[in-house]
């Protein structure tokens, strides 16, 4: 039996669609950084779409520990062409406004809801949101600071390609 509404099942549900179409995307836009032989923004991006797949994973694993089905979606396809390297992190930082407004209004909805063991596995992602839109906000700003200057360039793309992988978040069920 599950220990979550139905509606705050499918809302989580949902979530989890909106988390591996934002690993999704990121990989599109790896991709693209790829071809266009950016390979540490590549890196970056690629390492970007692991972490939004664990945030998926964790989202499936509460639902898991509360007895809930998770139910899988189709996922949209993914932005693939895009104007410049520099323009893909500003739509990357665009999505992740639109991540934290989706994980506001899923907050929202648990307290509506009073699922308590939703809002404290929110929590987390609320600070992940936090982190999440000021480094990709920064990433936009040397962008703009470095104003296709190629050697600049050049460095910006080694710098973001020294990101490792994130590490998984503690599941819910452990």
């Amino acid at each position: 039996m599950s220990r979550l509404s139905s509606v705050m099942a499918q809302a989580i549900n949902e979530q989890i669609n909106n988390e591996l179409f934002a690993s999704y995307s990121y990989l599109a836009m790896s991709a693209y950084c790829e071809h266009e032989l950016f390979t540490g923004c590549a890196q970056w991006m690629r390492a970007q779409s692991q972490e939004e797949y664990t945030h998926a994973m964790k989202l499936y694993d509460f639902m898991i520990a509360r007895g809930a089905r998770v139910r899988l979606a189709p996922i949209t396809e993914p932005q693939a062409e895009f104007e410049s390297v520099p323009s893909v992190f500003t739509i990357a930082y665009a999505q992740e406004q639109g991540v934290t407004g989706q994980i506001e209004r899923l907050y929202e909805l648990a307290f509506e809801e009073k699922a308590f063991a939703a809002l404290v596995e929110l929590e987390w992602f609320i600070k992940e949101q936090v982190e999440e839109e000021k480094t990709a906000r920064d990433i936009v700003h040397k962008f703009t600071l470095v104003d296709g200057d190629p050697s600049s360039l050049l460095d910006l793309d080694r710098e973001l390609g020294a990101r490792t992988t994130a590490a998984k978040p503690t599941a819910a069920a452990e």
